[in-house]
């Protein structure tokens, strides 16, 4: 395992958390074309996740630095997804809504995605000034999967409900679609918010030694 050098896996986390903006820009848009963008953009942010995790495993590049990058970029990417949808949903129009039962997002939300991510980005860098690295683990895993998802999406309905209403889509196939897309998106949130919570209390125990707990 390397220590703290810059590896290629650390780069693309870097290049990732370089398009964060860019995917805040893009999902605040009203154009079609902009917010298409933030999804293609969003899909390849995640797809990178991927890829720089398989090549620090195969290659033996994992380091710390890239043990810390990789959850800052995963952060980044829920603030800069997770603020637009609050805000595009409490802009009044309905195509804005998120499906229900949402409607427009409740703080709540918010507070509890962003927030758990806050505090556990706190309890990593406590830890770290105790010598403690705490990289991500299986139930972290299983929540930032259910968030992507339930953020792609999102991303993804926003532009097509957008085209249905320009183009007239008022058909079979579109309603058929569009019902399957929403419950996609409300489901996969529900699971998001659930393992959320979870994957904190889980981190917690998992590293309770950091603040001194023993069994």
């Amino acid at each position: 395992m390397s220590g703290s050098r810059i590896t290629l896996p650390n780069i693309i986390t870097l290049a990732r958390i370089a398009t964060c903006p860019i995917i805040y820009w893009l999902a605040m848009q009203p154009g079609v074309q902009a917010r298409f963008g933030a999804f293609f953009l969003f899909v390849a942010a995640a797809l990178s996740d991927i890829w720089d995790g398989y090549l620090a495993r195969r290659y033996d590049l994992i380091t710390d630095v890239g043990k810390l990058l990789d959850p800052i970029a995963d952060k980044l990417l829920l603030v800069v997804t997770f603020v637009p949808f609050y805000l595009i949903s409490h802009r009044g129009s309905e195509i804005d809504l998120m499906p229900w039962p949402w409607g427009a997002m409740p703080m709540w939300v918010m507070v509890v995605i962003l927030g758990r991510e806050l505090f556990i980005t706190l309890f990593r860098q406590y830890a770290v000034r105790r010598g403690v690295v705490i990289a991500a683990g299986q139930s972290g895993k299983h929540k930032a999967l259910f968030q992507s998802l339930f953020v792609g999406g999102l991303l993804l309905l926003y532009p097509l409900r957008l085209v249905a209403e320009s183009r007239g889509w008022d058909g079979m196939g579109w309603s058929v679609w569009s019902r399957f897309h929403e419950t996609w998106v409300s489901v996969t949130l529900v699971v998001a918010i659930v393992l959320t919570v979870y994957s904190m209390f889980d981190y917690l125990w998992s590293y309770r030694s950091v603040v001194g707990i023993r069994d």
